[in-house]
């Protein structure tokens, strides 16, 4: 019984800092139209070109991942994480750009640009016909962004082993890395990144055995020997502007698009849980993926957070304060 008390109280310890400094609400009294006004932003962008939502939710990502949920993603310096490999392609930034200046003009040196991209991304998501949720703010900007450290963000030609220990290292469980991995619904990628798997996969002169046949056939027309390998492509063929659980769905049925993903349904420590999300019974499993997708958002989004006196607040989102 003691040991489980003590275990108890150093789980408490690492966890309730970061939860009590971030609470729903932060900026009710500072600026009180906070939320609203990103939220406006969101849903212009959002009309314009549904997409942008998949943008959002990726930039949150890679920026939680590498010095945590604190903005360093959006410094845009030649020596900044931007211009690391893995950040190839991200998109959103004008979108929380756009919702900075116009707090700055109602409220300045007060919302941060971490908790803008947080709250830009639930807000995409929620516009995508996916769930929504109350977002815990006051995450202050960080004052650190290299391009080496996002070197090591997770990579689709890697095992899913490597996948579970990163995650892992950031608090992450295995459950957290396929809900979250379920973003993919509302996701693109380019032939480049899995047009191996359609020819010579491993050397072996055929394709990934674990393709579905027709859906094979499909991805060789969107991305032959010769093609475009820029080209953009659904990651979820069912349903690519709705945030649903049919990616799931596609991993049972061989027709993930990332080896990574797919490799989901194969592996044991994650098949079980792609089959809680897209088994037969697709409302009620799609109820419960919403309802753990938003549990994850919000451990994801508190990873390695600044609060109190910590980092600052940008005046702009992609430089330092001066």
């Amino acid at each position: 019984m003691g040991y489980i008390w003590w275990n108890l109280v150093a789980i408490l310890a690492m966890v309730l800092p970061v939860k009590s400094q971030l609470s729903v609400g932060f900026y009710s009294k500072s600026c009180p139209k906070a939320e609203f006004i990103v939220r406006s932003t969101v849903e212009s962008y959002f009309k314009a070109d549904p997409t942008i939502a998949a943008g959002l939710l990726r930039l949150h990502f890679h920026d939680c991942f590498v010095q945590g949920c604190d903005g360093s993603v959006l410094i845009m310096d030649e020596n900044a994480e931007i211009n690391a490999g893995p950040n190839m392609g991200l998109r959103g930034f004008e979108v929380v750009d756009d919702a900075k200046a116009k707090l700055e003009n109602l409220c300045p040196g007060v919302v941060s640009c971490a908790d803008i991209l947080t709250l830009a991304t639930r807000d995409a998501i929620d516009l995508s016909d996916g769930p929504s949720w109350s977002v815990p703010t006051g995450r202050r900007d960080g004052k650190v962004s290299i391009s080496f450290d996002a070197e090591d963000l997770p990579s689709p030609f890697e095992p899913i082993d490597n996948h579970i220990q990163k995650f892992a290292e950031k608090g992450l469980t295995e459950e957290d890395l396929v809900t979250l991995v379920g973003a993919h619904t509302i996701g693109r990628t380019d032939c480049q990144l899995f047009s191996y798997r359609l020819q010579n996969f491993t050397s072996t002169g055929n394709a990934d055995p674990t393709i579905s046949t027709s859906f094979l056939t499909e991805l060789r027309t969107l991305c032959p020997l010769d093609g475009d390998p820029f080209r953009g492509v659904a990651m979820d063929k069912d349903s690519q502007l709705k945030f649903d659980n049919s990616f799931y769905k596609n991993l049972m049925d061989g027709n993930g698009v990332l080896e990574s993903d797919q490799r989901l349904w194969s592996h044991p420590s994650t098949r079980d849980i792609v089959k809680r999300y897209g088994g037969n019974l697709r409302g009620l499993l799609g109820l419960r993926f919403s309802y753990e997708f938003k549990k994850a958002m919000v451990k994801l989004s508190s990873i390695g957070v600044k609060t109190g006196t910590q980092g600052e607040i940008r005046k702009v989102c992609y430089q330092f304060n001066k």
